[in-house]
Order: structure tokens, then sequence, then C-alpha cells
């Protein structure tokens, strides 16, 4: 870790325009706290990003030290908010590239520790002509908890599904993506006990067969360019809206899933496990200056 006295290193990169602050802390002895990573994710005075990631050994942080045997590193997610998320499927292909470009990890397996539990990552190899391969995120198993739930946005509402992928979401389908207003705020979402930590909301329209265009207010970031385990909900709650459940067909089910920022593929395989597959891009690298990361937030 480099020390305040040095300035805080870190590095920013995307997946479909999802944007992160890498910060590098292998042996977990950085002090982030919330106001922090909100001045880092801060677009006009920070950084700037839709959240930040922590790259640390498991072993050395008290939350991922159980899982350490099955994964060297541990995703410390937070919200640009500063508020900490349990799961980020977009954050967890910038931070195995992150790995990739650090020669902590090479092209093929990878496991990824987050607050969700070890996700398993794949490395497509490096092209002839130098272009990165996409990775793959194994984003575990949906849960799609019973009960109605219903988004309201500038006084219009729709049905929504309860999808639970590591975190909670509510997915619209609605007839247009302008339908979800301009996402400043979070949408109204009830009831309220069915997300007791609050919720991401996505509005999806169909664009083909097996392929949907969502955009989505992700909680404590706003409306985000992309967003990964959105992308998952929408799929599982597609493919149960048309009939598609590969537990009952015993056949893998796949979607595009088109984000403002890129374009994202979902498998929902027969045993339930989900993977995604996307890109994920480093675009820079740098030092915070030191007398700023030092100063006290306003």
């Amino acid at each position: 870790m480099t020390t305040t006295q040095q300035g805080l290193s870190f590095l920013k990169g995307h997946g479909t325009e999802n944007d992160f602050v890498i910060v590098p802390d292998a042996d977990g002895l950085l002090e982030l706290s919330p106001a922090a990573v909100a001045r880092l994710c801060d677009r006009r005075a920070g950084v700037g990003g839709d959240g930040l990631l922590r790259v640390v050994r498991s072993a050395a942080h008290p939350e991922a030290a159980g899982m350490a045997g099955e994964a060297e590193w541990f995703m410390d997610y937070r919200n640009s908010d500063g508020s900490v998320a349990e799961m980020c499927g977009n954050g967890v292909r910038v931070f195995a590239r992150y790995l990739q470009r650090a020669g902590l990890a090479g092209a093929g397996d990878l496991a990824v520790a987050t607050r969700a539990g070890v996700r398993r990552v794949r490395i497509a190899k490096t092209d002839a002509d130098g272009t990165l391969g996409e990775i793959t995120v194994g984003m575990g198993r949906a849960v799609l908890p019973e009960g109605e739930v219903t988004v309201t946005v500038d006084g219009r509402s729709w049905p929504a599904r309860n999808v639970n992928m590591g975190n909670p979401h509510a997915v619209a389908f609605v007839g247009s993506l302008d339908d979800a207003g301009t996402l400043y705020t979070a949408p109204a979402v009830t009831p309220a006990a069915a997300y007791p930590t609050g919720v991401n909301a996505e509005f999806v329209v169909d664009r083909g067969e097996r392929h949907v265009a969502l955009r989505v207010h992700e909680r404590g970031s706003g409306e985000t360019r992309s967003c990964g385990t959105g992308a998952c909900a929408v799929m599982v709650a597609a493919a149960r809206r048309d009939g598609a459940d590969p537990a009952v067909t015993g056949r893998p089910v796949t979607y595009t899933v088109d984000v403002p920022g890129g374009r994202l593929v979902i498998t929902e395989g027969a045993d339930g496990e989900i993977e995604m597959t996307g890109p994920a891009v480093i675009v820079a690298e740098g030092v915070v200056d030191a007398a700023w990361w030092d100063a006290p937030s306003a």
C-alpha cells in the first residue's frame, strides 16, 4: 500500500462503462471511511466512479478470512456514497482485469472472494493482436422471493419481479426505457419490507428473441451505465416470464442483455448457476495528491 505521505495509488477501470476507482491494498492496512470513498468517487471533485474496489488479500480482511483457502483475493466493494455492498458483477470483472494487469493472475480460472461468497472467474486468452479476452464470472444462483412487488416512477407503477443475486433487485418490464424517468432519485418500491436494506431497480424492454435492454438505478449510486448483478437478475426474470427454467427443462438458457454502456451475455445452467460474460478495461493509473487525501472532508 502507498502511504499517505506519498499519496494514494489508484487505477480507474470499467466494465460496460460501469466505472470504478481501484485501490490496491494487499495487506489491508488502509482505512477507507465512507466519507473517503465518497470523495474518491466524486465525479467533480475526486477521481470519479460508480463505486470503489479495494484489492485486499482475503487472509488480511476479517470479512474474507474464512474464504482465504478458496480465494487469495477479496473484492472489498463500496458504492459511490461510501456504503458497503455485497456484490458487483461488473466490478468482479474489472477486479480480475486488475489482477491480470498486476501479474497476480493470468488467463484461465480465478477465484475472487466477495461479501456474497466466492465467485469463479475465467479470463479468456489475449488475442494475437493484443486484444484482451472477455471475462466470465460465475454469479451464483438467483433467489426468487415470493410476494408481489411494485415499482413506481412519476406516478406510474409496474409490477416487478423480486430477484436476489447476492444483492436485491426489483425487475420491471416496461414499454419504453424512457418510462424510468431521469433516475436521479431512487424509484419507489413497495412493499418496503421486501427490501429492508434497499434495492437496485431495473427497467426492461424487449429487443428480440432472448434479447433485452435495461436501465438501472443502483442503490447508493444512482443510475449507472451498467449493472452486472442487475443484468443477471433481468435475465432470470425475463426467462421465467418467457417460460424458460433450466431447472425444469434441463437445458441452459442464454440471453443477450444490452445496458447503456455495452452488452453482456448471461447464461443460466441446468444447475441454476449463472455466468456473465463481458469486457473489462483498465483506463488509467495514478496517485491521488497527498495533501488532498489528508485534507479533512468538507
